[in-house]
């Protein structure tokens, strides 16, 4: 019997070979052990009273199949949805929230450890709050910027304040099927409101107030969550780093952190590299202090540190499973309950930092913004103290990949024509000439139920080889790096002609890091500038774009997926359809939502699929925008995008480049 391969990471593979020869149990084992229950994985299922639960099963119609309470299937499949989107907004606006009172700490100088690191995107936020800030104090600034962002989050009427920044004829849709989402909050509220027994019956009311509550995560949360990260932290630029389970150090300490909120992560990074820190690590006879990331909080100091990364999801058991973390420390989301469990089994401490995740078996010391690197200290100092104990069990890992991560919307406008003609021109010329294919946003975790990574790694191959620019985030940045993905060279062995050209007039790899997976509003933006820069569609529908979640697992990745599908972007899910007993939720999803967004919602488990119904849909909006056909090869003889080149020149001529090529 072949065996059954479940990581197409082969590091990750090592390590899970060395755990399952021990009996040490993992996501990928329980994913083994316990099999979907096939009632509730295709949305059949209702438990939102006590009436229930109702299981819709049998030989009826779906109109015919119905609840305790009358309810139908589609109404069933449609509630779940809705409910999947409210606590993946939920927890995305938490986040945001999070940032903007770290923010409004910083303007009223009520923590010291922290500053607004980026005066410039600083005022590029207030410009889009309509706030003066020409000739005032710069705290001053922050606070009013805060205060503003801190207003959607309760706002009972009007509208979310970055909703403004998204084309008009994009907001005319939405103002038309009124999906313009109030505040954050109120539209959970209202999701969970409508979706109780007795009360919303109609699939298409649900699943149309599902998109508004979405837009209130991508809009609303989310972006607010990636402005403040960049006005606080800085904004990400081209960065080299390393990616694998092989970044860790068998004669230093090693120090994780975990999770998704950059506050503590980047209070660590400041206190590390102290010299007494090093100095009592060198006294418990390690040589030093090396520090990695896990998840999405890998990706933010990624980009502004060059802090390597042990990948993503999948990975955090693993991790803990080379013997070698002397500490990680979780904040939120993402965080599995079992690492604890399988702490025991190795010397590895679980540190908990936010009132919202505590593990039972955790040692938790509570972060707090107004100490923060006080308590940065005795966390590295927890992991220090730890490096003693460690044992020499473990499967370690050597190998690693060299990564470029940080490509935000300023750069990557700044990257196509330097300081004084930064635009998307340049970008938007190649699509137009058939150079660059289409654009695809690719999201979301890697996933045990598949060979995790491996669906990702697929399509990120083979959508360069059609020429397609790939622009990542969250794990699936992760699946890329520590496949080796992130880096220049990638375009020259893999991509088509097209993206190569283009890849090597610009000096950029053909998969782009843009981040954390609240940075998936990076995208929203970038096509935002594209609409406004001219020449493809004047709204963000209807460009030669799809956004794809390859493995996805998460209530969040839903709410992305949503707030992708109002925008105007057809997003396919890699994965079983969590509302496929349902055909007429299907087909609103997909028909109704594609004719009045321009955007859909599609769920595929075959990767080739997916992969066919992308390049379908970017050759469909190129032919509707009446741009050149896009023809295999075509490119590749020619000198091409000169026109970057001199305007690289002209930056370079004033001041030396910033960036690493």
């Amino acid at each position: 019997m072949d065996k059954v391969v479940k990581t197409a990471n082969k590091e990750a593979a090592q390590v899970l070979e060395w755990a399952e020869s021990r009996n040490l149990e993992t996501c990928f084992t329980r994913a083994e052990r316990l099999k979907p229950c096939p009632i509730g994985e295709t949305g059949a299922c209702c438990k939102v009273c006590h009436m229930g639960p109702c299981r819709l099963v049998g030989k009826n119609t779906e109109e015919e199949a119905r609840g305790v309470c009358g309810a139908t299937l589609p109404v069933v499949a449609a509630r779940n949805l809705v409910r999947m989107i409210a606590a993946g907004t939920a927890c995305h606006g938490d986040h945001g929230r999070d940032m903007a009172f770290t923010l409004l700490a910083v303007a009223n100088g009520d923590t010291k450890d922290f500053q607004i690191k980026d005066v410039k995107k600083l005022y590029r936020v207030a410009g889009y709050l309509n706030i003066e800030f020409e000739g005032r104090p710069v705290n001053d600034v922050a606070k009013d910027v805060a205060i503003k962002l801190l207003e959607d989050f309760g706002r009972q009427r009007g509208v979310v304040n970055f909703i403004k920044r998204a084309p008009k004829k994009t907001q005319e849709r939405w103002e038309k099927w009124g999906i313009l989402p109030r505040g954050i909050d109120r539209e959970i509220a209202e999701s969970l409101d409508r979706t109780t027994m007795g009360m919303d019956a109609d699939p298409d009311s649900l699943l149309t107030h599902g998109l508004r509550t979405a837009l209130s995560n991508g809009w609303g949360g989310s972006m607010i969550s990636t402005e403040i990260t960049d006005i606080l932290f800085g904004t990400p630029m081209p960065i080299k780093a390393e990616a694998s389970l092989g970044i860790f150090k068998d004669e230093e300490v090693n120090l994780v952190i975990h999770g998704h909120e950059p506050s503590l992560a980047e209070t660590i990074v400041d206190v590390v590299s102290e010299p007494e820190l090093v100095a009592y690590a060198m006294t418990k006879g390690a040589k030093g202090i090396n520090l990695g990331g896990m998840c999405c909080t890998a990706n933010e100091v990624m980009m502004r540190h060059g802090i390597p990364t042990a990948g993503g999801f999948t990975n955090q058991e693993l991790g803990i499973m080379t013997g070698l973390i002397d500490a990680m420390v979780v904040d939120v989301q993402c965080i599995m309950p079992a690492l604890t469990e399988i702490s025991k089994k190795f010397h590895t401490k679980v540190l908990t930092t936010s009132e919202k995740v505590r593990l039972p078996g955790a040692q938790h010391v509570q972060f707090d913004e107004h100490r923060a690197k006080e308590i940065a200290r005795e966390i590295v100092k927890i992991a220090i103290n730890n490096f003693p104990n460690r044992k020499k069990e473990g499967s370690h890992i050597t190998e690693k990949f060299p990564v470029i991560a940080g490509f935000s919307q300023e750069y990557i406008e700044y990257m196509q024509g330097g300081k004084w003609r930064a635009s998307f021109r340049p970008l938007n010329d190649a699509i137009m000439a058939g150079r660059v294919r289409g654009v695809v946003g690719m999201a979301g975790c890697d996933n045990p139920r598949f060979p995790a990574t491996g669906v990702h790694k697929f399509l990120a191959t083979e959508l360069i080889k059609n020429d397609v620019l790939v622009v990542s985030t969250g794990c699936s940045s992760a699946s890329c790096a520590t496949a080796g993905f992130l880096t220049p060279e990638m375009a020259i062995e893999n991509a088509g002609p097209g993206l190569r050209e283009v890849c090597e007039a610009i000096g950029i790899p053909p998969i782009l890091h843009l981040g954390s997976c609240v940075d998936n509003t990076r995208i929203l933006t970038i096509a935002t500038a594209m609409a406004a820069e001219g020449g493809l569609s004047d709204e963000i529908g209807g460009m030669p774009a799809v956004g794809i979640a390859p493995e996805f697992i998460t209530e969040k990745a839903i709410s992305i997926g949503c707030y992708f599908a109002a925008s105007g972007v057809p997003v396919i899910f890699g994965g079983e359809s969590p509302v496929g007993a349902s055909s007429e939720v299907t087909r609103i999803m997909t028909e109704v939502w594609f004719e009045r967004f321009k955007g859909a919602l599609h769920f595929e488990p075959d990767p080739e699929k997916i992969l066919e119904m992308a390049i379908d849909y970017i050759d469909k909006a190129r032919e509707a925008l009446k741009l050149k056909k896009y023809e295999p090869g075509r490119f590749g003889t020619e000198r091409v995008l000169m026109d970057m080149a001199a305007r690289r020149e002209i930056e370079r001529a004033a001041k030396p480049h910033l960036g690493i090529y």
